[in-house]
């Protein structure tokens, strides 16, 4: 368990994937992610067995406020060793917030933390689509460099998108 100021990230439950999966399945909250579809049940559990429970180059976390009511997930993907980086994923789904200013700031710097302390990572980077002002704003007031524009990766809501490459550096490496 990772606890932050106003955050915990734990691992994932079980009883948890119904709501991760209603809220994931929002269609306002699906155009940011790069799977797109409606997730079936099926879907949602083979999710969890194959990469939460068993990749290790995955790391995923429930996010939960100090009370711990369920607010959405995050975590580190596509872990490289190697290389020493990761893609950063995160959502807040209660309350209808996808990003806000105190839980999904604070679970982002925990996980931060936690992928340069614990993993030994030099970067953390993520991949978002350029409509998604909520993730800019986020990523930019926690220090995050924007380094590359992808151009018309992504069609959604009948439009050409492009995608917009973010990083975070390990200032102690």
């Amino acid at each position: 368990m990772l606890t932050g100021e106003h955050t915990i990230l734990r691992a994932i439950e079980r009883a948890d994937l119904k709501q991760l999966m209603e809220w994931r399945n929002r269609p306002e909250y699906r155009v940011y992610f790069r799977e797109y579809r409606e997730l079936s049940w099926a879907h949602q559990q083979n999710w969890y067995e194959k990469l939460v429970m068993n990749d290790p180059g995955t790391r995923m976390f429930s996010i939960l406020d100090r009370s711990g009511r369920l607010l959405g997930a995050c975590g580190l993907c596509y872990i490289d060793f190697v290389n020493r980086n990761a893609d950063f994923s995160i959502y807040i789904g209660a309350d209808d917030l996808y990003i806000d200013d105190v839980y999904a700031v604070d679970a982002s710097k925990t996980l931060i933390k936690y992928g340069f302390e614990e993993l030994n990572l030099v970067k953390v980077w993520a991949e978002i689509y350029a409509f998604d002002t909520k993730k800019t704003e986020m990523f930019t007031k926690l220090g995050f460099e924007l380094e590359g524009r992808h151009k018309k990766t992504h069609f959604t809501n009948g439009e050409w998108t492009d995608s917009l490459f973010w990083g975070f550096f390990n200032d102690k490496v």
